[in-house]
């Protein structure tokens, strides 16, 4: 039995180590110039998931694991604060076991919200040390994935959803139409509808962290 048939994961562990070890271009990379390459592998990844076939789908998760791969051997090297690839996997395994007591321990959960109930508790113990609704959230989400989130936080915070009185698309295909349409009227006044809409979470944010620090309205 070949080590690629015994243990895949392993054997493309081992695989990226020697890429690292043999190829000049490859050691050379570090993690912020890896990050273009990740995000255009998630990208090609969603596609799969949306368009794409099941082949393209299981080349894409193992690209996309690749990137994983090689952010985790570039930070076994690391000279001051080392970890492997069965580093990031043991943290993984133990923060997931800990978000799922109702799996690995007593307690119960018999519905979607009830596991999110268990899920959230052992985030916020897991973050105690944050301070408001929008710690850990990135800016570098796309804007209507950033949007999506901050509005949820919104909601965390107590701060009103201004767009509650817009009467809400039927599915997801008619908020498709909606959502196109504002971008066309954007263009057609000549608008950035892309800095519209991160100028207006901007406000959104202010007003999170205002009414997080009793200052809000």
């Amino acid at each position: 039995m070949t080590e690629a048939t015994a243990d895949p994961l392993r054997a493309a562990a081992e695989t990226m180590r020697s890429v690292r070890d043999r190829c000049v271009w490859t050691q050379q990379i570090d993690h912020r110039a890896l990050v273009p390459y990740l995000v255009e592998e998630a990208a090609e990844l969603i596609d799969a998931v949306e368009v794409g076939t099941r082949s393209e789908l299981r080349e894409e998760l193992g690209d996309l694991l690749w990137q994983v791969l090689f952010h985790a051997e570039i930070a076994s090297r690391d000279a001051d604060d080392p970890f492997d690839i069965d580093d990031v996997a043991r943290g993984l395994t133990e923060k997931m076991v800990r978000r799922h007591p109702h799996v690995f321990g007593d307690a119960v959960a018999r519905t979607p919200e009830e596991v999110l109930v268990h899920w959230n508790a052992a985030k916020a113990a897991e973050k105690s040390a944050r301070t408001s609704v929008l710690d850990g959230v990135s800016g570098h989400m796309p804007s209507l994935a950033l949007a999506q989130k901050l509005l949820g936080k919104a909601a965390q915070a107590g701060v009103d959803d201004a767009s509650a009185d817009t009467p809400p698309p039927r599915d997801e295909a008619e908020l498709g139409d909606r959502l196109l349409a504002l971008v066309g009227a954007a263009r057609a006044q000549g608008w950035d509808a892309e800095r519209a809409l991160r100028e207006r979470l901007r406000v959104l944010e202010a007003e999170i962290r205002a009414t997080e620090l009793g200052t809000g309205p």
